[in-house]
C-alpha cells in the first residue's frame, strides 16, 4: 500500500507515514496508520519513526472525530507472530467507537489468569530495563 502498488482509501500521507481505511473495518472510519518505510514489527521501530507514526495517529483520530462524530477510540498495535496479523508491516489501528457499538474495552482482548503477584511481574520486567 505504501508503495502505491495496492489501492487504498488514503486519508492522510506525509513523508514518513500513511493513513488509510481498513478494508475489513470493525467500525466506520477504522483506519490503519503505517510508516512509509518497511518495518515488519512494532518492536523494530526507531524512536523517530515511532513518534511520527503516533503523531499521525493523533492527527487522523482528530480528522475522524470531526468527520464522523466519533470522540472515543480504541487504538492498538498487534505485535508478534501469535496475534493474528495478516500483514508483515507494522500498523496502528484507530478504531472509532460509538454508543452501542457492541465493542469492549482493550483489556477484554486477552484473558489469561495472572498467577504471579504484581511485584513478581514488576521484578521480572524491570531487571531487563536500561
Amino acid at each position: 500500500i505504501a508503495s502505491g502498488e495496492t489501492p487504498a482509501h488514503r486519508l492522510y500521507e506525509d513523508e514518513k507515514t500513511l493513513a488509510f481505511l481498513e478494508i475489513d473495518p470493525s467500525s466506520p472510519g477504522h483506519t490503519m496508520v503505517i510508516p512509509q518505510k518497511h518495518v515488519e514489527d512494532f518492536m523494530d521501530l526507531d524512536g523517530n519513526l515511532m513518534s511520527a507514526v503516533m503523531e499521525t495517529v493523533q492527527k487522523v483520530a482528530g480528522m475522524i472525530e470531526k468527520g464522523l462524530g466519533a470522540d472515543n477510540f480504541t487504538i492498538g498495535v498487534n505485535s508478534g507472530k501469535i496475534v493474528g496479523r495478516h500483514v508483515e508491516h507494522v500498523h496502528v489501528h484507530i478504531i472509532p467507537r460509538f454508543p452501542d457499538d457492541g465493542g469492549h474495552y482493550i483489556q477484554g482482548v486477552v484473558k489469561r489468569p495472572v498467577q504471579d503477584t504484581l511485584e513478581e511481574i514488576r521484578e521480572k520486567i524491570t531487571k531487563h530495563g536500561n
